[in-house]
């Protein structure tokens, strides 16, 4: 994976503000987990016979 795809400055305040600290290892780590949703969203959209993927498809 190369490019992010969260905002790290958003993801470290909604960390902070639940009273925890966020490792340097954290916002690349969720990337790539969106990153695996997105994939999965898509594939299933696409099976579906869609373009337009949807909250469902998560």
């Amino acid at each position: 994976m190369g490019e992010v795809l969260v905002v790290g400055s958003k993801v470290k305040d909604a960390v902070k503000a639940a009273g925890c600290n966020t490792g340097g290892d954290f916002v690349p780590g969720l990337s790539a987990e969106v990153d695996a949703l997105v994939k999965k969203a898509v594939k299933r959209c696409t099976a579906n016979g869609r373009k337009t993927v949807r909250a469902a498809d998560l």
